[in-house]
């Protein structure tokens, strides 16, 4: 089974996105060979209410909860966000969150967030991080907004080792503890293939080798980019069969229970 975590619905203020929908990212899936994928809203992103996108969402997927799994958008500097997780997670099915701090204006050690995480820990929730959204290089000149750093994340992962945390839209992990194996981190993190080389530098491989198979995901990022790039960095990836079933969906199920 192919397992994408890094997929999207909805709309982006500063672009037009196609496929955006439950019928064209399902044709997309389907173009690609992707059984199922880990979903949120887009829009979701930018509403001041987060929990709009979030009803949205559910909206969007009913009827296709077999491929489409839940993620909910929750900002934890936002009022009565504990009230929203409960129904995100009890209503709505949601299986993981996306936190976005450089969007919502709060630091992944506030303690709105840490509360947060340990909450959606007590749920067996898994806490997904895009490090970024977009390219910066292609951003809208009203959008100026920095990557997550990454020993934001070592921080957050060391501060909880009971959760489950997917990194995705990010690079640069082999030069950090996050992808050291003597890093003394916990293993309560896995790392999306999204933005990351199979071949040049071979950050996949070189994460294999030090992380483990079992700490790497696909995450294709659709649809803000296509997903058959993505699927070629693991056909290419100099790495075992199993290894490569494992990252196509294997370890997502392991994560998703």
């Amino acid at each position: 089974m192919t397992i994408d975590m890094n997929a999207y619905l909805g709309h982006w203020p500063f672009r037009r996105l196609r496929h955006n929908d439950a019928a064209g990212l399902l044709a997309l899936m389907d173009r690609a060979g992707i059984d199922r994928a880990c979903v949120s809203s887009a829009s979701a992103i930018f509403y001041k209410n987060s929990q709009a996108g979030n009803e949205e969402l559910a909206d969007q997927i009913a009827g296709h909860e077999d491929r489409l799994i839940p993620f909910a958008v929750l900002n934890p500097a936002y009022v009565d966000w504990e009230y929203d997780l409960g129904v995100c997670a009890e209503e709505f099915g949601a299986r993981g969150l996306r936190l976005y701090p450089n969007y919502h204006g709060y630091s992944l050690g506030d303690a709105c967030c840490n509360e947060l995480v340990a909450a959606a820990a007590e749920r067996g929730m898994i806490v997904s991080i895009p490090l970024r959204q977009i390219d910066q290089r292609q951003r809208h000149w009203l959008l100026e907004i920095p990557d997550v750093a990454l020993r934001d994340l070592e921080g957050l992962v060391e501060r909880h080792p009971q959760a489950k945390f997917v990194f995705l839209n990010g690079l640069g992990y082999t030069g950090s503890r996050l992808g050291r194996a003597d890093s003394g981190l916990p293993a309560n993190y896995a790392i999306g293939i999204s933005r990351l080389s199979a071949v040049m530098a071979d950050e996949i491989g070189t994460l294999v080798r030090n992380l483990g198979a079992e700490r790497v995901v696909l995450g294709t990022g659709m649809p803000f980019k296509y997903p058959e790039p993505a699927l070629l960095k693991v056909e290419v990836l100099d790495a075992p069969e199993e290894t490569k079933q494992a990252i196509l969906g294997g370890n997502a199920e392991r994560l998703l229970g």
